[in-house]
């Protein structure tokens, strides 16, 4: 009877409730406050493996998996600042299918505060970082523009210390040989393919329609005296002939090929005339462009060799770009099917177009530098273009529209700010990738 008139007193009901309640507002009060504390660790745990991640990508190729391990621990507990997690452990793990590929997983635990009334003692905290490179391979052709005008406002030399730091940021970016590649295209009117070549197919030494070959320029008229006798009396005629000079004087350079081959890739042929490449004699002969290689001490000797003089051709050096990374007489390295591959073309140049094979008039030699730039952008080539201007030059539109996209053209009025926009494209190209 008591219990049941208990049971029915409605009378300080409010106290027992709020009692009964407290508990689960408490806890879920407190898990509010728990998870918060856990995500700030998270937080701090995503960037410090992020961090381990990137060190360790350059140095898993080279470690044993033990080796691995000891360094990935300790350079991410040396970057983890959070003695509230506990039972830390941390798990590289390197491969190489289909590009080298970095992941970290780090799981551990955090005491609870609050949660410890619910009976949750602790809560699990991980998170996992991946790096992958070298499953996007690149290939640059730097062409270069090595014409007289280069000698004024030092931009000579700060293209060659640009040139030397983007290489030494390409080197860096590749993990094993072949994962970079890089060809260099000095070029003035002409580019000097190598003298040595003076007996290979495709350096013509004959005429071209209208344009006189080197066969035709470099030589001398050579006297014959012939005399014939009849009975007692000797008569002897002198005539004149043209003899060629020996191909090993040549100096190496080579001027536009027959258009259209002027503005495309096309692999020359022996004996089609309009594929190959002819031979000039030109004074001002820039130093001898080399192909895709990752020999970077040979790459930077080449980019010291480079001297200033002759009139400026940007078709010549971004066609031979062009060549250096797709076709013969360049031997192009075989591409793995397991790698996706970049080719990027940069070309760097301080003046407007001045004198090709057919022409001194700007706007006709511009003509054909829209053409060459057209087809390597339709070949999937990446353009960047640089416009040196330290003479007040007008902004070429023609190399605005060069270049692969508007961010790619760079207008630079210092010879200072070579160096700071061949930086910006290096880090672009050469940058690692996380993906979570």
């Amino acid at each position: 009877m008591l219990l049941s008139r208990f049971m029915q007193d409605r009378r300080g009901g409010v106290a027992p409730m709020f009692a009964l309640a407290v508990i689960p507002i408490i806890g879920l009060t407190g898990a509010a406050i728990d998870y918060s504390r856990a995500n700030s660790v998270r937080v701090g745990m995503q960037s410090a493996i992020d961090a381990t991640a990137l060190a360790m990508a350059k140095l898993a190729p080279t470690l044993t998996p033990s080796q691995l391990q000891t360094q990935t621990n300790a350079y991410f507990r040396a970057m983890f600042s959070h003695p509230e997690a506990k039972n830390l452990v941390i798990t590289p793990s390197y491969t190489t299918t289909g590009g080298s590929q970095l992941t970290i997983a780090v799981s551990g635990t955090m005491d609870t505060t609050f949660m410890n009334v619910m009976g949750y003692s602790s809560l699990n905290i991980g998170s996992t970082s991946t790096v992958k490179w070298g499953n996007n391979r690149l290939r640059v052709a730097l062409a270069l523009d090595n014409t007289g005008s280069m000698a004024s406002a030092g931009k000579i030399e700060a293209l060659k210390t640009a040139s030397k730091s983007l290489l030494t940021q390409l080197k860096t970016a590749a993990t094993t040989n072949g994962d970079v590649y890089v060809s260099i295209i000095p070029f003035s009117k002409d580019v000097n393919v190598g003298k040595s070549n003076y007996n290979q197919f495709w350096v013509d030494f004959g005429d071209h329609g209208d344009y006189e070959g080197w066969d035709a320029l470099n030589g001398d008229d050579v006297s014959n005296t012939t005399c014939t006798k009849k009975g007692k009396k000797t008569k002897c005629t002198t005539s004149t002939s043209w003899v060629p000079d020996n191909h090993n004087t040549w100096n190496g350079c080579v001027t536009d090929r027959d258009k259209e081959n002027d503005v495309d890739n096309t692999a020359p042929v022996a004996g089609k005339a309009k594929t190959l490449f002819p031979a000039e004699q030109y004074d001002n002969c820039p130093v001898e462009l080399m192909g895709l290689s990752y020999d970077w001490n040979a790459l930077n000797a080449k980019i010291d060799s480079m001297y200033p003089a002759g009139n400026t051709n940007q078709t010549i050096g971004l066609q031979w770009g062009f060549q250096s990374l797709t076709a013969a007489p360049f031997t192009i390295p075989a591409k793995d099917p397991n790698y996706k591959y970049t080719d990027v073309v940069i070309l760097l140049t301080d003046g407007l177009n001045t004198e090709n094979r057919y022409d001194t008039d700007q706007d006709n030699i511009d003509q054909r530098t829209a053409k060459v730039c057209d087809n390597i952008k339709k070949a999937g080539i990446t353009l960047y273009a640089l416009q040196v201007n330290t003479g007040g030059d007008p902004t070429s539109k023609m190399l605005q529209q060069c270049a692969t996209d508007a961010a790619k053209f760079f207008l630079v009025t210092s010879s200072s700010q070579i160096g700071t926009i061949f930086n910006q494209i290096g880090t672009n190209l050469s940058q690692l990738r996380i993906a979570k």
